[in-house]
C-alpha cells in the first residue's frame, strides 16, 4: 500500500516537491521484497506482530506481518494501530512547539509563569525551568513518577499537583535526564493555553490538519480499529499475550500514550522532513531538529544529541532524527534522515523487537539513504583495565537507588570488576524486583551492564558515569542521570 503524503499551498496533500538529494531520491521501493525480508526478521525474532511504514520519493509505502494476537490469530493489517509509548512526547512537543508559532509563549518562557501550580521541593527550580528545558530533558525533573490522575478531563492537572513534592533529578540545566514528568506539565501547558484537553488539542491541532485518520489518545477509541495486543516473555521464545491490553493511565499520555498506525506516524514525519506544512512554520520544525544538549548516553537510545522533543542521531557525518518508544510489551522505532528524504517507522507488540528493529532499519537505512548504523553495544574483545574505585558508591534520584560495588572476582575470573545493583524504592517499589548486574569495561566511563533482563535491554545494558554541569558525579542508566549521593 502505497499513499502521498506531501502538501500544497493549500494544506491538500499531494505529490512531488524536494524529498533530498541523495540516498533514496528516484529509487523504486520494491515492496514484495521488503515485505519477504520483514516477516523473515519478524518471525526470526519472535516478534508476534509489527507493523513498517517508509517515507520515500514522498510515497509512504505501508507493510504489515505476523498477528495482532497469538491467542486469536487476527492478522496485522496496515491500518491496525499501535502503542507507540514515548514517541508520543514528539506529538507533544509538536503542539508545543505551534503555540510557539502563535505567539502565546517562547521557549524561554518560564513554566510556572503560565502554570501557577507547577512546583518542585526547589525553590528556586521551581522559578526558573523553562519551556526549552522541560522539551530537551534538561529542567532536571524525573522519568520515575507515577500517578494515576483518574479517567476523567482533569487527570493531567491532578497529575501536575501531585508532582509538587517529587525531588528533581539534578539541578535544571546541568545535564540531560530523560523525564517523562516534564512531557505531563507540558501536557497541561497545552490544556491550559488552548482551553482543550490535551487529547482534544492534539485531535483538532495536529491529527485532522494533517489527515491523520488513525491516531488517537484514549483505548476506547481505538476499538474503531484492529488493534495490537501487548505481548510479554523471555527473549528467544514466543511471548504470550499480556494480562491487560492497556495498563497506563491516562494521565501520562502527554509523555507516553498516542495510538496509531505506522502511516499516520509517517505522515507526521512527512510534515518535520519536509521542513514545515499546515501546522508548524519552517523556523518551528527547524528550532526542533537543532542540538540542545549532548548526550552522554549514546547507546540506549542510540542518542548522538538531543534537540526539542526529538532524538538527534550521528551516523558517521549523516544527520538525522527520531524517537524510540515502550508501553509495556509494544515498541516504536521511528528515524527520519532529511538527506535522502526517507522516514523509517516500525511498530511492534512483543517479543525481541528491538533486534527486528537493528536488523531491519540497518538494511533500510543502508540501502534507501547510504546510512550504516553502529555496530550493536558491548565491551570489547579485551577490555580495558580501569581504576574503578572513584565509581564505587551509591547513586539516588527519586524512586530508585543504584548501588556500585568492587566485585571480588568478575566473569572472566579476574578480581576487581564492578557490580551495580538496581533497585526502585518509595513508589517505584512494585515496579520490578532489584536487577543485580556485573559491569564490563567498555572505556574507563562506560561499561556494559549484563543480566540487565527483557525490561531494560536484550543483549549489554550501557552505563555510564559522568558528572554533571555543578561537578556532581552521576551514573546513566536507561538515559536518567543519578547523582552520586555517598
Amino acid at each position: 500500500m502505497a499513499t502521498n503524503v506531501q502538501w500544497n499551498e493549500q494544506g491538500d496533500w499531494t505529490a512531488g516537491g524536494d524529498w533530498g538529494s541523495a540516498g533514496s531520491q528516484g529509487q523504486t521501493f520494491d515492496l514484495a521484497r521488503w515485505q519477504a525480508r520483514f516477516d523473515e526478521l519478524r518471525r526470526r525474532h519472535h516478534v508476534p506482530g509489527a507493523s513498517l511504514a517508509v517515507l520515500v520519493n514522498g510515497q509512504v509505502h505501508e507493510l504489515a506481518s505476523g498477528v495482532l494476537h497469538r491467542g486469536t490469530g487476527v492478522p496485522v493489517t496496515t491500518d491496525a494501530v499501535f502503542l507507540s509509548g514515548s514517541i508520543a512526547k514528539v506529538y507533544t512537543a509538536t503542539l508545543v512547539m505551534l503555540l510557539i508559532d502563535e505567539g502565546r509563549l517562547t521557549l524561554d518562557t518560564r513554566v510556572a509563569d503560565v502554570l501557577p501550580e507547577f512546583a518542585t521541593p526547589d525553590l528556586e527550580a521551581t522559578r526558573t525551568i523553562t519551556v526549552r528545558q522541560l522539551l530537551s530533558h534538561t529542567g532536571g525533573v524525573t522519568n520515575d513518577f507515577n500517578y494515576d490522575g483518574g479517567r476523567g478531563d482533569d487527570c493531567l492537572a491532578r497529575y501536575v499537583e501531585a508532582a509538587r513534592d517529587v525531588p528533581l533529578d539534578c539541578p535544571p540545566g546541568t545535564a540531560i535526564s530523560y523525564g517523562g514528568l516534564g512531557y505531563i506539565v507540558l501536557g497541561r501547558l497545552i490544556e491550559v493555553l488552548t482551553g482543550r484537553t490535551w487529547d482534544q488539542a492534539l485531535k483538532d491541532l495536529l491529527f485532522t490538519p494533517l489527515g491523520m485518520e488513525r491516531s488517537m489518545t484514549l483505548p476506547e477509541e481505538a476499538l474503531r480499529f484492529p488493534a495490537a495486543m501487548s505481548h510479554l516473555g523471555e527473549p528467544g521464545a514466543d511471548p504470550e499475550p499480556a494480562p491487560a491490553w492497556d495498563l497506563m493511565p491516562r494521565s501520562v499520555g502527554p509523555a507516553a500514550r498516542v495510538i496509531t498506525s505506522a502511516g499516520d506516524m509517517a505522515r507526521l514525519a512527512a510534515m518535520h522532513l519536509a521542513g514545515g506544512g499546515p501546522v508548524l512554520s519552517a523556523e518551528a520544525v527547524a528550532a526542533m531538529q537543532r542540538r540542545e544538549t549532548d548526550v552522554p548516553d549514546k547507546w540506549t537510545v542510540s542518542a548522538d544529541g538531543w534537540g526539542l522533543g526529538w532524538t538527534l542521531y550521528d551516523w558517521n557525518g549523516v544527520s538525522g532524527f527520531g524517537h524510540d518508544g515502550a508501553a509495556i510489551g509494544q515498541y516504536a522505532y521511528l528515524r527520519v534522515v532529511p538527506h535522502a528524504g526517507l522516514a523509517l517507522v516500525l511498530l511492534t507488540n512483543g517479543g525481541s523487537a528491538r533486534l527486528l528493529y537493528a536488523d531491519l532499519f540497518r538494511d533500510l537505512l543502508a540501502e534507501l539513504a547510504g546510512v550504516t548504523m553502529p555496530a550493536p553495544f558491548g565491551p570489547p574483545a579485551e577490555p580495558p583495565a580501569v581504576d574503578v574505585t572513584p565509581l564505587i558508591g551509591t547513586y539516588r534520584r527519586a524512586g530508585v537507588v543504584i548501588t556500585v560495588s568492587q566485585d571480588s572476582q568478575d566473569s572472566q575470573g579476574a578480581g576487581g570488576g564492578l557490580r551495580m545493583r538496581y533497585e526502585f524504592v518509595d513508589g517505584m517499589k512494585d515496579m520490578s524486583p532489584p536487577l543485580d548486574m556485573e559491569l564490563l569495561p567498555v572505556t574507563d566511563t562506560v561499561f556494559a551492564a549484563t543480566g540487565a533482563g527483557p525490561s531494560f535491554s536484550e543483549d549489554y545494558m550501557p552505563v555510564v558515569f559522568s558528572t554533571l554541569a555543578d561537578g556532581t558525579a552521576c551514573a546513566y542508566v536507561g538515559m536518567r542521570a543519578t547523582p552520586k549521593v555517598a
